[in-house]
């Protein structure tokens, strides 16, 4: 039975296993929203919906949630702001949804730090494969968090930080440290794009290979080691992280 909270807020508890991972789909369109809610929660997962981000804020005061399925383009707070200031605050993994599948968009999904990027129209097989893929990615990424540090710089896993050998904080998106963190859990091994893409996205990801370009271009400018100093191009292969890296 369905449950009606602030007007189009709704959620749904079902009994088998996955019962306990709550996922929130946010969409002002009543009819995907309520055509995601009914493919999720027959394969046995707590759903809520809401119509915008500030029913979704409501509801993640309310109880804690899993994961989110968010559209971009919404009245109020767009679906792009809203999945930087979730994953800024540390929230769950986010699965971002739009009829919008331009190169651009699809890197400024992965600059946010959303776990995937899915353009509609999108079958239920998919949606179900792919918050399943993100969920698993979030899971193996929780059990693994610790500090990783390499020629005087440090990740923290726990709090998406990357600090210099001063101990100075250095900025960088979601994108940047999703696919850094790849590299150091990895290093002096050569990772092609594809790998780096699903480490990054997961593997039901299709994004391309110039996102991937565009993050370690900006990554080498960032970590003031340009050209192959720290991250090693190798023809035809892809790329290499060079320095040793101890986990602490």
């Amino acid at each position: 039975m369905l449950s009606v909270r602030d007007e189009d807020a709704v959620t749904a508890d079902t009994a088998p296993a996955e019962a306990e991972t709550h996922i929130v789909v946010v969409d002002d369109d009543r009819e995907i929203r309520t055509l995601l809610w009914e493919s999720l929660v027959e394969h046995g997962f707590t759903v809520s919906m809401a119509s915008d981000t500030r029913q979704l804020d409501s509801l993640m005061r309310i109880a804690p949630v899993d994961l989110v399925i968010l559209d971009i383009m919404m009245p109020g707070e767009d679906g792009i702001a809203a999945c930087r200031r979730l994953r800024r605050a540390g929230g769950p993994p986010v699965i971002l949804l739009s009829a919008r599948g331009s190169e651009n968009d699809r890197i400024l999904g992965l600059e946010t730090g959303a776990s995937h990027y899915l353009p509609k129209p999108c079958s239920a097989r998919e949606v179900l494969a792919t918050v399943r893929a993100a969920l698993r990615t979030h899971h193996d990424a929780s059990a693994r968090e610790a500090a990783l540090v390499f020629s005087g710089w440090r990740m923290d896993l726990s709090a998406w930080e990357l600090t210099d050998p001063d101990g100075v904080l250095v900025d960088l998106t979601d994108g940047e440290f999703a696919v850094l963190r790849l590299f150091v859990e990895r290093p002096r091994r050569v990772l092609s794009r594809e790998q780096l893409l699903e480490g990054a996205r997961g593997p039901d990801s299709d994004a391309f290979d110039r996102a991937i370009d565009v993050q370690i271009s900006r990554l080498r400018r960032k970590l003031r080691a340009p050209g192959d100093e720290m991250i090693r191009t190798v023809r035809n292969e892809g790329y290499m992280f060079v320095p040793a890296v101890t986990r602490r």
